[in-house]
């Protein structure tokens, strides 16, 4: 009998966008390598696949996902009972715009890539039903027509509904916040001190001299 799910990439989208498991822990679970995990959680792997929540399948259980989340170094196991087949839904077909607003589609591709940074190109490929090759044009500002490009609400534009827009800026943050966890930022060391902060040592003043000590070294001169 397999250790693992079926459909393991399928679970593997439905564990990173609903539980803070680590990569380690899903791909030990799914059987997948740890970076082809973070490639699913980027966006540029499995970006079609649709998650699969291995708890209604009676693959695992709460209780082993909240083990996991308090143990980093716990590995899930796999709950070995007979696994509810889910038939797949089909993929659908290319979200149809438009021609009247294909046009618009490039100003609601610079809205995105302005305002929601953490949002994949995949996410924005699939929200707007455009391709990679488009927005990286847009975002490097080498597309035909940059220049004329004016930011716009996708949703302002109609080729999206807000809760669409909401739903994926809110699985891109949570992706965003639990790779920052995983990746915190180093501690800057100690900086150099400027020049001008550099207290140079103190002269010690001239020593003043009386018209006595003159004239006493004169005299000694002449006796000389």
């Amino acid at each position: 009998m397999s250790n693992h799910p079926l459909m393991p990439k399928a679970t593997a989208v439905w564990l990173i966008d609903n539980t803070a498991l680590s990569f380690d822990q899903i791909a030990a679970f799914c059987g997948l390598h740890p970076l082809e995990v973070k490639g699913i959680a980027d966006g540029d792997v499995a970006a079609s696949v649709r998650g699969i929540n291995p708890i209604t399948t009676d693959q695992l259980t709460r209780e082993e996902i909240a083990k996991g989340e308090n143990d980093p170094d716990y590995k899930i196991k796999l709950t070995h009972k007979k696994p509810i087949i889910i038939k797949a839904k089909r993929k659908k077909s290319p979200r149809y715009t438009p021609l009247s607003k294909r046009q618009n589609r490039p100003d609601a591709i610079a809205w995105m890539v302005r305002n929601h940074p953490e949002v994949s190109d995949a996410q924005i490929s699939r929200l707007l039903g455009t391709t990679k090759s488009t927005i990286v044009a847009i975002r490097d500002r080498t597309h035909w027509n940059s220049a004329n490009l004016e930011p716009r609400d996708p949703v302002g534009l109609g080729l999206c509904s807000q809760i669409e827009l909401d739903a994926i800026v809110n699985k891109a943050a949570k992706k965003k916040a639990k790779m920052d966890a995983l990746n915190p930022p180093e501690e800057e060391g100690p900086t150099l001190m400027a020049t001008d902060d550099i207290i140079a040592p103190k002269e010690e003043p001239a020593k003043k001299v009386s018209a006595a000590d003159v004239f006493a070294n004169f005299k000694d001169d002449e006796e000389g």
